[in-house]
């Protein structure tokens, strides 16, 4: 999960609070987000398992990184694959995410990574403090410009030429009521073309990229577009970000 993780499969209508209380959108998110990965648990990381793109980004990135470097996960779920493989590299690994449930996962299946329950926003992130700042799938219930404004925090956070890699469903939609896995979330997202705007707008070099069409592992699933950016910051970070 993360700051927003979540994916969709079919449009619905309006999804209606629980409990009777109403609440606003800005109220909903974060909670809303951990709510969501809250009731998926273990089941999101069984869906997602056999993402050999994921694996195929991990791989990129593990190849461009110096020993011991220092990664931040961004929505890092249960810890898998990103965390794990990662810390199992030899690297320093902080993941965050909004769910009580996902980071007590993970800290259970990989200790060797650190993992603390929180919106990333909230993180006290030094400038230039990390090697490589994942996100997978971590954007997608934050509106565009809450998506954009956190690159741009996250690119700060990386040293001069470090590695961003950003992953999402690459759809032109906004504010969609959807279910995902038998949940309600409400998402946004950017077309390809659209989201490479945004990655160079916040400071990023786009090196490579990968599409693949995906079907998680879960009855409710079907095929879903992914998109993979693998960036490097620029050493000159343009005016304003």
């Amino acid at each position: 999960m993360s700051t927003a993780r979540s994916r969709w499969n079919d449009a619905r209508g309006t999804a209606q609070p629980t409990g009777g209380t109403v609440v606003t959108d800005e109220q909903q998110r974060p909670p809303a987000a951990a709510v969501v990965f809250d009731a998926l648990g273990a089941e999101y990381e069984k869906a997602f398992a056999g993402s050999t793109t994921h694996r195929h980004s991990l791989e990129w990135l593990l190849g461009r990184l110096e020993p011991g470097s220092r990664v931040l996960d961004v929505g890092s779920g249960t810890g898998r694959p990103t965390a794990e493989t990662l810390a199992g590299a030899g690297h320093e690994v902080l993941g965050v995410d909004v769910s009580p449930v996902m980071v007590e996962l993970a800290r259970r299946r990989v200790p060797a990574a650190t993992f603390q329950c929180a919106d990333v926003r909230d993180v006290p992130l030094a400038d230039g403090s990390f090697d490589a700042v994942c996100v997978y799938f971590s954007l997608l219930q934050l509106d565009r410009r809450e998506q954009a404004d956190l690159v741009r925090l996250l690119v700060r956070a990386l040293k001069p030429e470090g590695y961003m890699v950003l992953a999402t469903v690459p759809l032109d939609v906004e504010g969609v009521d959807a279910t995902f896995m038998g949940q309600p979330v409400r998402v946004t997202s950017f077309a390809a073309q659209d989201l490479t705007t945004v990655a160079e707008e916040a400071g990023l070099e786009v090196l490579a990229q990968e599409a693949s069409l995906f079907t998680p592992a879960h009855p409710d699933a079907r095929p879903e577009p992914h998109l993979f950016l693998h960036c490097r910051r620029r050493a000159a970070t343009p005016p304003g970000v």
